[in-house]
């Protein structure tokens, strides 16, 4: 009996553009049809981003709508999970579409350092964003830009602002933020698992990391993203086709540790979410 792994597929973000990538997914017809192929090829999580005319990251919640609606009507049971991330948009904007009642959307309960910019996160936000999610019934998925967001995340457990058992998912490889170490990740799985013993989890890896990420998750136990938001190059010679093919490469690997890609009903029954 092999395991299951649910495969999230990051199909857009708020970075890639067509001059970087003629693949990445910008407007919602290219969304649902990128979806759609990615969970034909085994991802039954799709994190959504989406984007102005202009390719600039947008918090409109009607095009959060017309992808979402794509997605439920043409990839059965899919988990749709909308990002509540900052990249080019302001604090008061990040939750303005959740409710649409997503299954999950992103939440990171801290600031941190990026390259260029500071990820900023205030208590104040973190808690608002917490308290919607609460209030339309979604599921965070915890992000973990740094380590002290997972004892954040534990304290608004604690204090009632997340629904037990949580979603964490470590982010590996961001410059400034938390490298892409397998022995940290192995040092942050063991703090969870103390800390908020009956979580689930899973770890993105950034850029050329991501497929290693990949590797550690399936052999370590828990569940994995990739996609083009996080890395457009299917390896150091060329660019990935789609996000179905980063997404069937996973899917592949999955038979190599004792796993399978979960069914959109199998993942469904992990995180905790009503049946489809």
């Amino acid at each position: 009996m092999t395991v299951p792994a649910i495969i999230t597929v990051a199909i857009t973000g708020a970075i890639p553009r067509k001059a970087d990538t003629p693949a990445v997914p910008v407007t919602p017809v290219e969304q649902i049809e990128s979806t759609h192929e990615a969970f034909e090829a085994g991802a039954t999580v799709a994190h959504i981003h989406v984007r102005n005319p202009d390719e600039s990251p947008s918090s409109d919640p009607d095009l959060f709508a017309q992808v979402q609606e794509g997605v439920v009507k043409h990839c059965p049971g899919m988990i749709v999970q909308f990002s509540t991330g900052g990249r080019g948009r302001s604090q008061n904007e990040r939750g303005r579409m959740l409710y649409l009642k997503p299954e999950m959307a992103s939440l990171a309960t801290g600031s941190v350092n990026f390259a260029t910019q500071i990820y900023e996160n205030p208590p104040q936000l973190v808690e608002d964003l917490a308290k919607s999610m609460l209030e339309y019934d979604v599921k965070p998925e915890i992000e973990v830009f740094d380590v002290a967001m997972l004892y954040n995340a534990r304290n608004l457990a604690d204090r009632g602002l997340l629904k037990r058992p949580c979603q964490v998912q470590f982010v590996m490889g961001i410059p400034n933020a938390l490298p892409p170490r397998r022995a940290l990740l192995e040092f942050l799985i063991s703090e969870l698992k103390q800390l908020m013993p009956d979580a689930t989890w899973s770890a993105a890896g950034i850029g050329r990391q991501q497929l290693e990420v990949n590797h550690w998750c399936l052999e370590l136990g828990g569940h994995v993203r990739t996609g083009l938001e996080d890395n457009i190059k299917f390896d150091k010679d060329r660019l990935a086709r789609s996000n179905a093919e980063l997404v069937a490469r996973v899917a592949e690997l999955c038979g190599k540790y004792g796993r399978h890609p979960a069914t959109a009903a199998e993942a469904r029954q992990i995180l905790k979410l009503p049946a489809a």
